[in-house]
């Protein structure tokens, strides 16, 4: 975590983009694939902080252990229920694990991962995942994003803890995995109306989105992009960001500051 300041934007000759190589950020991201970098969020966070992006489809911590960055209203990768793509895999009780290898390319899983286990009274290691392939011969394992949905539907033996549905029949708010997260400072009105406009275009494209993916099956398509996974940060998603906060300034650790949205 870090309280330090982000510069301030320079003008640039178009706004620099970046997202993730996720299925599930397909529909926030349409029309603008050609100017987007997409990165995993643990690299897009540096490149934001930098300077060399302007806005990035982003974990929602990025916001809030960094002090100069706003928050969109609107578009976002939500969950109000069970999201099928965070959670831990494990094939003995989670009370007997004492270490889960974590996927560290989303600060928010990992964090919101912490938060849990601090309410269970747990405490095992949480150890870097150096290899997806090694998943399938640990005891405990956090997945994300594609790599958890290949490995739920490889049929392996482990059972599956679904970060959002525990964090729904916990707290009864939507969650917030990712957001776009912006840069403070003037000139970006109009950046902000482009990201709004295709989260917009791309929820409307959403039945020929699920038709034309090559990824998985349509069937399971539908369901991840069409229940599991919603694109509307309104006012009780962010209310649960607003939660989720509170409950990381109850860990031990850096500042944690108020989410700023901006719409």
């Amino acid at each position: 975590m870090s309280n330090a300041v982000v510069p301030p934007v320079s003008p640039a000759a178009s706004p620099r983009i970046g997202s993730v190589p996720y299925l599930n950020s397909v529909p926030l991201t349409q029309g603008l694939e050609s100017e987007t970098v997409f990165l995993p969020p643990s690299r897009l966070g540096p490149e934001l902080r930098s300077g060399r992006l302007d806005a990035a489809l982003l974990s929602v911590t990025e916001a809030l252990f960094h002090d100069g960055f706003d928050l969109l209203s609107g578009p976002g990768i939500v969950s109000r229920g069970p999201v099928y793509s965070v959670g831990v895999a494990h094939r003995v009780p989670l009370e007997r694990v004492s270490e889960i290898h974590v996927d560290t390319a989303s600060c928010t899983s990992v964090n919101l991962l912490r938060v849990f286990l601090a309410r269970r009274g747990l405490a095992p290691r949480l150890v870097p995942l150096q290899d997806y392939a090694a998943a399938p011969s640990l005891d405990a394992v956090m997945l994300i994003g594609n790599a958890a949905i290949d490995f739920r539907r490889a049929g392996h033996e482990h059972r599956w803890w679904d970060f959002g549905e525990s964090w729904w029949n916990e707290e009864r708010l939507p969650f917030v995995y990712a957001a776009w997260v912006m840069r403070r400072g003037p000139g970006l009105e109009r950046l902000r109306a482009r990201l709004r406009d295709a989260a917009l275009e791309g929820v409307a494209s959403l039945p020929a989105i699920i038709a034309g993916r090559p990824e998985y099956d349509a069937d399971f398509r539908r369901r991840y992009l069409g229940r599991w996974i919603q694109f509307d940060v309104d006012a009780a998603a962010r209310a649960g960001v607003k939660r989720f906060a509170d409950h990381l300034r109850g860990l031990d650790g850096g500042p944690v500051f108020e989410p700023r949205w901006v719409s």
